[in-house]
């Protein structure tokens, strides 16, 4: 009995090596989406149409799932990151993504900084700074990647995981014992299926749980926590912290749209267009259901998730080009050590250029910034979605890493829905 014991825990402390050693990529890809699409697309959603908004939430986060998951799939059976597998598909292919990548970064990155700026203005009290709230974060961000990089990444986003689960879950079951507001008199709900809630539907499904075109992220932080940590997981472990960190995505945006829900709809109340507004108003929204004394936690707790989320999509985006530069002009992998080890932070700097000018350009129009963005993102996700199916049903995948029959169902399910909806989008709006 005794040795039996000694066994299982012997076990178990190899399988939890073996899970600190994997864990970090999901993480990322957590924190990445949880940023704009929950705090903000999903509060707004419930906020505006209630709980009649959840069965969109869960259908397109349950289809997009496949085409996330095959980022890490074929970083842990080929080694590469899915980028390189684009390049196998065709050059066009990968220059098509490359145009894709350049066509979204600016509108993306500019979104999630114009957020994160206004709950690091509502937490210390910068709103008199005005629009240098906005360059000294980008600031700061950059020299962090500059310097730190992957590693810092990675630590810095495990301590905000952590702050966010357990304030975020407090809110929601806070929220669930008071019970939703009562609507005031009057109140008329919005209708969801006139132009204006189509085109919020849409924008709304184009970030849940995040964009398709960033699974490349996936595929690339797998690779660089691999290197960190000199350990190749098997292909399951690396499938099972992703397949964690997408469960625990989509469950809180699930606990957004709730909130958003119980403690605005009906109440007659608007979200505000601006950025620092927004932030105080969300923050609120938490207090008014834990307590006052909880608003200094909640409100660093929010910039911490914005700030988290920043941080991965400058690091993302950087990464995410770098590579294709490399795969498009140069032939041989020794010729990329030598002649492109200062693109990540060139790469940083001009996407921070490029999305501050973005956000001075919106000023204060925070809703139309982020639904742009996102809208974007939905249009060109079906390309993303094909691409990335492709390579891991082929001929570049073993049999044994290939997905299951009811995952290429699902993908089938996926790609029809995303493209379904950015075809009616096109014709909605051009014609």
């Amino acid at each position: 009995m005794i040795l039996g014991m000694s066994t299982y825990y012997r076990i178990m402390d190899s399988k939890l090596s073996h899970f600190s050693k994997t864990a970090g990529p999901g993480i990322l890809f957590a924190c990445t989406a949880i940023g704009v699409s929950h705090l903000v697309q999903s509060t707004r959603a419930g906020a505006d149409y209630g709980l009649l908004i959840l069965g969109f939430v869960i259908v397109v986060t349950l289809l997009k799932y496949p085409f996330f998951e095959y980022g890490s799939r074929y970083a842990n059976s080929t080694q590469t990151s899915i980028i390189d597998g684009y390049k196998k598909l065709g050059t066009p292919a990968l220059w098509l993504y490359f145009l894709i990548t350049v066509a979204s970064m600016f509108f993306v990155t500019g979104a999630v900084g114009f957020v994160t700026a206004g709950f690091f203005e509502n937490l210390f009290g910068l709103d008199f700074l005005g629009e240098s709230t906005i360059i000294i974060l980008f600031v700061v961000c950059v020299g962090i990647l500059a310097i730190g990089k992957y590693h810092v990444l990675d630590s810095l986003i495990k301590i905000i995981a952590i702050v966010l689960l357990v304030s975020t879950v407090s809110a929601f079951l806070f929220t669930l014992y008071n019970g939703p507001i009562e609507p005031v008199a009057g109140f008329e709900p919005k209708d969801l299926w006139d132009v204006s809630g189509i085109f919020f539907l849409l924008a709304l499904m184009g970030w849940m749980p995040t964009a398709v075109d960033l699974s490349s992220w996936n595929s690339l932080w797998t690779l660089e926590r691999m290197k960190q940590t000199d350990y190749k997981p098997k292909l399951k472990e690396t499938l099972f912290e992703f397949r964690l960190a997408y469960l625990i995505t989509g469950i809180l945006a699930i606990m957004f749209v709730t909130l958003g829900a119980f403690i605005f709809y009906g109440s007659g109340d608007e979200l505000p267009n601006n950025n620092a507004l927004f932030a105080n108003e969300i923050v609120s929204l938490y207090t008014h259901t834990i307590g006052d004394w909880s608003y200094i936690i909640i409100a660093a707790s929010a910039f911490t998730v914005m700030f988290g989320t920043i941080i991965a999509v400058l690091d993302g985006y950087s990464r995410s080009l770098q590579r294709t530069i490399e795969l498009i002009f140069t032939k041989k992998e020794e010729q990329i050590r030598t002649k492109f080890r200062v693109l990540y932070v060139i790469f940083l700097l001009v996407i921070s250029i490029g999305s501050l000018t973005v956000i001075f350009q919106f000023g204060n129009s925070l809703k139309e910034l982020v639904d742009f963005a996102t809208v974007l993102s939905f249009v060109i996700a079906p390309i993303i979605a094909v691409f990335n199916f492709r390579l891991v049903t082929g001929k570049f995948l073993s049999k044994e890493s290939q997905p299951s029959m009811m995952l290429k169902i699902l993908s089938f399910a996926g790609i029809i829905f995303l493209s379904g909806f950015a075809i009616f989008f096109l014709v909605m709006k051009f014609l």
